[in-house]
């Protein structure tokens, strides 16, 4: 925690109400403590770093001009509102932030009044503003109702979708258009601040709503004065397309002014209708590590602040993504149709040293997740081997894509589905919780779960082979620390693998899974199964074994709810094999956020709570209660 008497002016803000009964002068020092503020804290405890620093003067002019919370304020993805957390009550729990119990990685309802839509993916924040806008119109609430979108959020077709409807819609909304791009600073500066000024006050807004009034009756004069208008502020703001499509464009302004952007805001609050303020913000802002290279800081683990260096412990064998980030480039040397795809994920998704080394095979979309999915299906049409890397939670925006563009023209598209399961200190929001669910259902598909970082590598070549459309799900982080073969060769399709020959009890294992189960099969003299293949499952091996043993135990790292346990209870039920069975999954309910481990205990997915489940499940069937009560007292003695 730091220290607060560091922080005289911030110490005294518990709400924006605090904020905004300081005198305008005071701001500056506002800004100056929060930016050092949030500073100190992340780098005692990592997380979201450089987009927050890039909207401190944002926030702070937001927050003052506003009445917050009565006035809604909907950030976009999310991951720059920390110092919104802490201007809004949240200042002493700021180094809890993404901890088991902590604040919340992005704004979320539950948490705050002003975290008035919850957010982790891109791209919402006009859409649910627009909602609470007309909300207020239809209620008739006097509220004004401000949208804050970075301009990576601004490549995904729904802010487009919803710009067009907001400019047809006569709705009091703002929509702040956080600009981080270094490319146009030229555009910053105090001729582009005035034009900025004089175009959001009063006498501009007069004689332009004035002027189409009086014109409407005029048409030909009407349409040349609105192209002289268009003309004039094109040639002194970038703001024709947010004019054809109906708002109010104001900017560029420097959106590291305080001053500036607090009395824009302050202008444009009493303008009527659809507006756009247009800011230029640098992401890292304060921090010098931070604004040389925002990529690497965008969430950094904990570091020195005096001298930039993020504390990191050396590896002691590659994370999935690692794995296919290497697998990417050895099958391009060999493959000289295959491309990749990624929606601005290269380095999440271990995308990096492809792009360097095949940069023509690279393609970035931008946060365009449905159009990644398309494009790939394009790309194989036009007969190459497209392979798109992708979390599992942002695929699910792309789910018709996927239905429509890919399955049903069984085209040969390779999805990497990274960050399956649960993935830790980005809660619920980044979490693959569902991906088995909604893609075993697909015709053509072929959907694999990697045991170890081995099986991985070959699972992603196996899906290269093939003619048809197929997924590869891993989770976030390192496996089991299995050698990866650099050979590489294709599995059986469909073809499970034993891994542990036992009595009585079976235990289906799916993907990570299979490592968490170990302990329990060795425990109750399970057979263990690594299933390998959501889709197509092992049906032979599985009514074999399912013949063989007394009861069956499915474990995934998907939802219970339509996962790959209910594929296995469809396929029993199909030919009638009734026996008692357990799915364990994750539960029916949004796991909190935490680290991985916590994530995994909440859910009963650590081995732990996996030979919990099994213990409970067993004492309730008849035979084996003598048993489990025996194998209790053993792994009592054992643990103590």
């Amino acid at each position: 925690m730091a220290d607060l008497s560091n922080y005289p002016l911030l110490s005294r803000l518990n709400s924006p109400a605090d904020l905004r009964a300081l005198s305008e002068s005071e701001l500056q020092r506002v800004v100056d403590e929060l930016r050092a503020f949030q500073i100190e804290t992340i780098s005692h405890i990592g997380g979201h770093f450089a987009a927050g620093l890039g909207v401190v003067e944002l926030t702070v002019a937001l927050h003052y001009v506003f009445n917050t919370p009565e006035d809604r304020l909907v950030w976009d993805v999310g991951h720059q509102a920390y110092p919104h957390k802490v201007l809004t009550g949240r200042r002493d729990r700021l180094d809890t932030i993404r901890k088991w119990g902590g604040l919340a990685p992005f704004p979320k309802r539950s948490e705050s009044p002003y975290d008035t839509f919850g957010v982790g993916h891109s791209s919402t924040s006009i859409s649910a503003a627009l909602g609470m806008a007309l909300a207020a119109r239809h209620k008739g609430e006097d509220r004004r109702v401000v949208a804050v979108i970075g301009d990576g959020a601004m490549t995904a077709g729904m802010a487009f979708e919803a710009l067009n409807h907001a400019g047809s819609m006569d709705a009091n909304l703002l929509v702040v258009l956080n600009d981080n791009d270094m490319s146009i600073s030229g555009n910053v500066g105090a001729l582009s601040n005035y034009f900025a000024k004089v175009l959001s006050g009063r006498l501009y807004s007069h004689l332009r709503e004035g002027g189409k009034k009086a014109l409407s009756i005029m048409p030909p004069v009407r349409e040349w004065a609105r192209r002289s208008e268009e003309i004039l502020k094109g040639m002194v703001v970038p703001g024709t397309l947010f004019e054809e499509l109906g708002f109010n464009y104001i900017g560029p302004i420097d959106g590291h002014d305080v001053y500036t952007v607090m009395k824009t805001l302050r202008n444009m609050r009493a303008l009527k209708g659809p507006q756009l303020l247009h800011i230029v913000t640098r992401k890292g802002k304060g921090y010098e590590p931070a604004e040389k290279d925002p990529i690497k800081w965008h969430g950094p683990g904990a570091f020195d602040a005096a001298t930039g260096k993020i504390h990191s412990k050396p590896a002691p064998s590659p994370n999935y993504s690692d794995v296919f980030g290497q697998w990417l480039c050895d099958m391009a040397a060999q493959e000289p149709r295959m491309v990749a795809i990624t929606p601005a994920m290269r380095e999440g998704s271990g995308l990096v040293e492809f792009q360097q080394k095949f940069p023509e095979r690279y393609f970035d979309v931008g946060i365009a997740e449905q159009h990644a999915v398309t494009l790939a299906a394009g790309l194989a049409c036009g007969g190459l081997k497209p392979v798109v890397a992708i979390y599992s939670t942002f695929l699910q925006r792309a789910y018709d894509q996927l239905v429509h563009d890919v399955a049903l023209q069984n085209l040969p598209v390779l999805f990497a589905i990274d960050r399956a399961g649960l993935v830790g200190p980005d809660g619920p929001t980044h979490s693959g919780s569902f991906d088995f669910t909604y893609m075993r259902c697909l015709p053509n598909m072929v959907l694999m779960a990697p045991a170890d970082e081995n099986e991985c590598r070959q699972m992603l070549y196996t899906g290269m082979t093939l003619n048809q459309p197929s997924a590869v799900r891993y989770p976030r982080g390192r496996g089991p620390g299995v050698t990866v073969e650099q050979e590489m060769h294709a599995l059986p399709i469909g073809e499970a693998e034993v891994r542990r020959e036992g009595k009585k009890l079976l235990l289906l294992a799916f993907g990570a899974m299979v490592d968490m189960a170990w302990p329990s099969a060795e425990e109750f003299d399970a057979t263990l199964v690594n299933m390998r293949f959501v889709k197509p499952l092992d049906e032979k091996l599985i009514l074999d074994l399912a013949d063989s043993h007394d009861l069956i135990v499915t474990l995934e790292d998907n939802a219970v709810a339509g996962g790959a346990g209910s594929a296995v209870s469809e396929l029993l039920t199909t030919h009638d094999l009734h026996k008692p069975t357990l799915h364990i999954g994750i539960p029916d309910r949004f796991v909190d956020h935490g680290s991985r481990e916590d994530c995994l205990r909440d859910a009963g997915l650590d081995t732990t709570g996996v030979r919990r489940s099994l213990g409970d499940w067993l004492a309730a069937q008849h035979p084996y209660k003598h048993a489990w009560r025996v194998a209790t007292r053993r792994w009592t003695f054992s643990r103590s």
